[in-house]
């Protein structure tokens, strides 16, 4: 199969995502490049987690800022808000997956996309 290119704009959006999770002190950063992945829909999964209904929405309230000040875009889709233990937002190419911890824990999205390339941010103090 051939690889599907991933184009400079998606790997700016990861950057900018990522540095609106690191602002809301978002936990256990995880870029999944699905760009590899027979099917993919998608060229990335961007999950963190929050300890909290707060910093989840926090944390979901940054990154769009953070997105829309940076290219003017706005999710495509989001759902989760009213209970917060996972929020998703859709950027077309991107997906941000904003768990509380326990829910992060249950679902195992990292496992479930195995076959991805996976980079692990550091948690910032």
């Amino acid at each position: 199969m051939a690889k599907k290119k991933i184009n400079s704009t998606s790997a700016m959006l990861v950057d900018i995502i990522v540095k609106g999770i690191q602002e809301k002190k978002g936990q256990e950063i995880t870029i999944m490049n699905l760009s590899t992945v027979h099917n993919s829909m998608f060229d990335y999964f961007i999950i963190c987690n929050g300890n909290s209904r707060t910093q989840t929405e926090a944390i979901a309230d940054a990154v769009q800022e953070e997105v829309r000040k940076a290219i003017g875009a706005t999710p495509r889709f989001k759902e989760g808000f009213i209970n917060s233990e996972w929020i998703l937002l859709d950027y077309f190419d991107i997906v941000v997956h904003i768990f509380q911890k326990e829910t992060r824990a249950f679902y195992q999205l990292e496992k479930l996309w195995a076959d991805a390339e996976v980079k692990i941010i550091e948690d910032i103090d």
